[in-house]
């Protein structure tokens, strides 16, 4: 029987950097920030080290030490060490309770014979690229959060497989926090997919040049977070204007609409603080500007929302359709997405359509340069950008050519860059930025971007989905974050059930970092989106006072009520801004000690003194709430107080969302003081 025996360890240090190489692969490990470590491998034997992609360069490491023997080569980096064998097994630590936290995944170690299956497989696709799989061991205690916004209604990733993608209603960004006690970011904007099953946790890139992962130690979510999103970037100070009420629908088809309704707005005395016009207020696809027929006088109409404090906010698509004036213009400079094979349309919307290539430095100068003459220089400083994923039919992602490179590859970093044409633009013009996009990246917070959760259904069963989507994309870098208040398909105004959801959802959406009601109502229009000539009408009513006197003045007391917690969002959105702490976070981020909370996916924490436990299934008017330990709550309805580490049942009406004050902590939530 021949027993295997490890390889002699042969690495070298290069200053902070310990290499490693053997037949076929070559391996850097080097910190990258306090707590974090570096992990970059490739079949080619060559680290392209120009592929940061969105990171930023961390501070320098303050706590480093490399050193090697004949079994092995070992990086510490403060509070985390990892460790690299003779045969490439590699293994990281928390050195505090000396716990593994993450260790490889190789399937039998015979002597004299390939192993079953290696931790790291490369299998070529072409050139220098390949298909790649990176195995860990699993753990069963252990749980998984974050990769970004995805509605499968799931809290808890363990035992789930996350497409590592963009699409509508689904955004990935590859960071997950585990409750072993580090997080790890994926690095590699490459299709994919995550899986944190039972038998592995596999990272999987259909095309990529290399492995390229950080893992962060910390004392804690929040200590974790902190190192998070010093790499990735924080959210700059949202504006004052923005923690207020959006109002939306699909859509105001002209300008006296729209007016009509920001005037009413005022004549009930509601608060707003934007409006917005949605798609195809436009001449045509990548033409970006008003269609004057509709739209006679826009700069008179900025002006007149800007005098009752409104702003205005304008859809832009990123389509483009060949009948556009600008067609030719970038076809010529290759500002479009191209098809690796057949003709360059990737969307079909009214006709065929590609997309400005956002990845290409020259077209998103291009593309804000049209929107700077149309909208900006007309008074509209506030963008609402849709279709970021980009959105195609079918998602043939290797049949795309993108400037980085083939979509297989690239293409998660789309809406990145789609963010980034408005954030360069706005900021050139010494404008603060706050824009909507419906997908985002590692580091699409610091683009001034809200991220909101896509074309989502009205029903309860898509509410509870949305609030599980919410609390992990906080852990993700994002602090601004919204949903369609309502949903945005199918839902109708004249029906008792939905008018029951919509109120719901109200009370939901008060406590969420942006408050935007939005919806594509009934009854729908007739229209035809193949024809190239078609034309895109609106739905039904979506107005605060649209879903019956009985909804309507519940919903105005919730509208009065976001207007008195103004001041504590904003205090919580500078604390976002300054050092990365999510407004709207699991309970976890703040009573990780206390092993309930892992599990609890429908309440949560807005900020640090309030505990919010909405209502997301119909006809209830109780519900069970746990209060974690380690505080004393308080029902701030009804005065009443708690020790913490119990489940509670509240009293729940249709009026009602359940909150809780943690400690002495008290808002003017019920009361005009």
């Amino acid at each position: 029987m021949a027993y295997y025996v490890s390889p002699k360890f042969e690495g070298k240090q290069q200053g902070n950097r310990l290499v490693w190489e053997t037949e076929g692969e070559i391996v850097y490990l080097e910190p990258y920030g306090n707590d974090a470590i570096r992990f970059r491998s490739s079949k080619s034997l060559r680290i392209d080290e120009t592929l940061n992609w969105t990171l930023l360069e961390p501070q320098k490491a303050e706590n480093v030490s490399i050193r090697m023997d004949e079994k092995k080569g070992v990086l510490q980096n403060g509070k985390l060490t990892v460790e690299i064998t003779g045969d490439g097994t590699v293994t990281y630590t928390d050195n505090r309770a000396n716990k593994v936290l993450l260790e490889e995944y190789w399937i039998d170690g015979r002597a004299h014979t390939a192993p079953l299956r290696r931790a790291r497989e490369f299998r070529v696709t072409s050139g220098d690229n390949f298909k790649i799989d990176l195995y860990f061991k699993p753990d069963p205690d252990e749980h998984f959060y974050g990769m970004g916004q995805d509605a499968n209604d799931c809290f808890d990733l363990k035992g789930s497989t996350v497409e590592l993608l963009q699409k509508n209603g689904k955004c990935t960004i590859p960071y997950t926090y585990s409750s072993k006690g580090y997080g790890m970011i994926w690095n590699n904007p490459a299709v994919g997919r995550a899986e944190f099953v039972n038998n592995q946790t596999l990272w999987h890139a259909d095309s990529a040049k290399q492995i390229d992962y950080i893992v962060i130690a910390g004392n804690s979510p929040a200590d974790i977070n902190y190192k998070f999103t010093e790499i990735t970037g924080r959210a700059p100070m949202l504006p004052e204007w923005a923690a207020g009420f959006w109002q939306c629908k699909l859509r105001y088809e002209t300008q006296e609409e729209l007016l009509s309704v920001a005037r009413e707005y005022k004549r009930r005395k509601l608060p707003i603080s934007v409006i917005i016009i949605d798609y195809f207020h436009w001449t045509i696809q990548g033409e970006w500007k008003f269609d004057p027929e509709k739209w006679p006088d826009p700069k008179a109409m900025v002006d007149e929302l800007n005098s009752m404090g409104i702003k205005l906010m304008v859809s832009i698509w990123p389509t483009v359709d060949p009948r556009s004036e600008n067609y030719e213009e970038m076809r010529l400079k290759n500002y479009f997405l191209r098809a690796e094979k057949g003709i360059n349309a990737v969307f079909m919307f009214f006709g065929p359509q590609t997309y400005v290539d956002t990845t290409h430095p020259g077209a998103r100068e291009f593309l804000w340069s049209r929107v700077k003459r149309n909208y900006y220089d007309i008074g509209v400083k506030t963008f609402w950008l849709d279709e970021a994923e980009p959105e195609m039919r079918p998602y043939d992602y290797d049949n795309v050519r993108m400037y980085l490179g083939n979509g297989q590859v690239v293409s998660n970093l789309y809406c990145y860059g789609f963010a980034q044409a408005f954030y360069d633009g706005l900021r050139k013009e010494g404008e603060e930025v706050c824009n909507l996009v419906r997908c985002a990246w590692l580091g699409t917070q610091r683009l001034g971007a809200v991220l909101w959760s896509g074309d989502i259904a009205s029903t309860f069963d898509s509410l509870r989905k949305q609030l599980k989507a919410g609390l992990n994309v906080s852990l993700c870098g994002i602090p601004w974050w919204t949903t369609d208040i309502g949903g945005f398909i199918n839902g109708d105004p004249d029906d008792e059930e939905f008018r029951e959801l919509i109120v719901r959802w109200f009370e939901f959406g008060v406590f969420c970092p942006i408050f935007r009601l939005h919806g594509f109502r009934l009854p729908y229009p007739v229209r035809d989106v193949l024809n190239p000539d078609g034309y895109c009408g609106s739905g039904g009513p979506n107005e605060a006072w649209s879903f019956g006197e009985k909804a309507y003045q519940i919903i105005e007391r919730y509208m009065h009520m976001r207007e008195r917690i103004k001041p504590y969002i904003m205090k919580q959105m500078a604390k976002a801004s300054a050092d990365g702490t999510p407004v709207l976070r699991p309970l976890l981020y703040d009573f990780y000690d206390d092993g309930e909370v892992y599990e609890i996916s429908d309440e949560y924490m807005f900020g640090p003194d309030l505990l919010v436990a909405p209502i997301v299934a119909k006809s209830l008017t109780q519900r069970r709430v746990y209060l974690p330990k380690g505080a004393c709550w308080t029902n701030a309805k009804t005065g009443e107080t708690f020790d913490g580490g119990v489940w509670i049942l509240v009293a729940a009406e249709i009026d009602t969302i359940p909150l809780f004050f943690k400690d002495s902590a008290s808002l003017p939530i019920y009361t005009e003081s």
